[in-house]
């Protein structure tokens, strides 16, 4: 399926208060027994000459389909980087976030590089071998909307897509890597807390009306402006209300797999590559920064 972004600019995001990092830490190299051989997916991967990525499809401009129907995007860049410096092929599909949440892959892809914010719950399932970029996520109403502070989001219908951390962050339940991130402080009580399949979804409703099916939203910066380059009738409420450190996830029990997953980001963070990359997708470098 094309994504509703397919045609934004690749540039520009949003900017928070930031502080320089010395470095990205190695996330979850604890393996359960009984999920995966040690070494599996990684003999897999080399045997095969290919390595499949999990990612999304309509979060620009992370990862997303273009006009064309081919995945573009840091996150995408990102991953045919690391095939590359493995010395494999890369192959990209696209299924529900809720599954690769989940941790119950099945062996369907080897390495998931969507985006996605380690956790203490999706490190029960998953393993986290490197932190990539930061980026902070916000509110987002409809242009015509009366909402002037995130307290008049209170009590409303809002939007996330379902097994996010926006989902999260809706139900207060939402807890980060305090190595990355400062604790969360939740100033948004819905009262209705409508999830969908991806961001995107949530935006399309709400560009119905104000008030319409949703009231407000919640996603990242960047895709918020991204939306709004293409003509989403929408505006960021408020300052961002918590700084997500985005990770390489893999299944749980592949030390190998971790190991070199971690040494060749790690590679790419020291000789500039994700920078480039941030840059280039995001207008700005959003690797050695994070929130204060």
């Amino acid at each position: 399926m094309k994504s509703s972004f397919s045609h934004f600019e690749k540039k520009s995001t949003g900017k928070g208060q930031i502080k320089s990092v010395v470095g990205l830490a190695l996330v979850g190299l604890v393996s359960l027994s009984g999920l995966a051989k040690a070494g599996e997916v990684l003999d897999k991967v080399m045997a095969e000459g290919k390595m499949t990525v999990a990612t999304n499809s309509e979060y620009p401009p992370a990862s997303y389909l273009n006009a064309d129907g081919v995945f573009e995007g840091y996150d995408v860049d990102v991953a045919k980087e690391l095939a590359k410096r493995m010395g494999v092929d890369v192959e990209f599909i696209n299924p529900a976030w809720e599954a690769i949440t989940s941790g119950k892959w099945g062996g369907r892809w080897d390495v998931a590089i969507g985006s996605m914010t380690p956790t203490p719950a999706r490190a029960e399932v998953l393993d986290f071998p490197a932190v990539y970029y930061f980026t902070p996520s916000a509110f987002y109403v409809h242009k015509d909307s009366s909402a002037q502070t995130l307290a008049d989001l209170n009590d409303k219908r809002i939007g996330a897509s379902g097994g996010s951390t926006y989902e999260a962050y809706l139900t207060h339940t939402l807890e980060l890597d305090q190595t990355y991130s400062p604790p969360v402080t939740f100033s948004v009580t819905p009262s209705d807390i409508r999830t969908y399949e991806t961001d995107t979804n949530a935006m399309d409703d709400l560009r119905i009306g104000d008030g319409k099916r949703l009231d407000a939203g919640i996603s990242s910066v960047p895709n918020i402006l991204e939306a709004i380059k293409a003509n989403y009738p929408i505006r960021q409420l408020g300052d961002p209300v918590f700084y997500e450190p985005l990770a390489v996830a893999l299944a749980k029990g592949d030390p190998e797999m971790t190991a070199k997953t971690a040494e060749i980001i790690e590679e790419m963070r020291v000789d500039g590559t994700l920078v480039e990359l941030s840059v280039k997708w995001f207008g700005e470098d959003l690797v050695s920064t994070t929130h204060n």
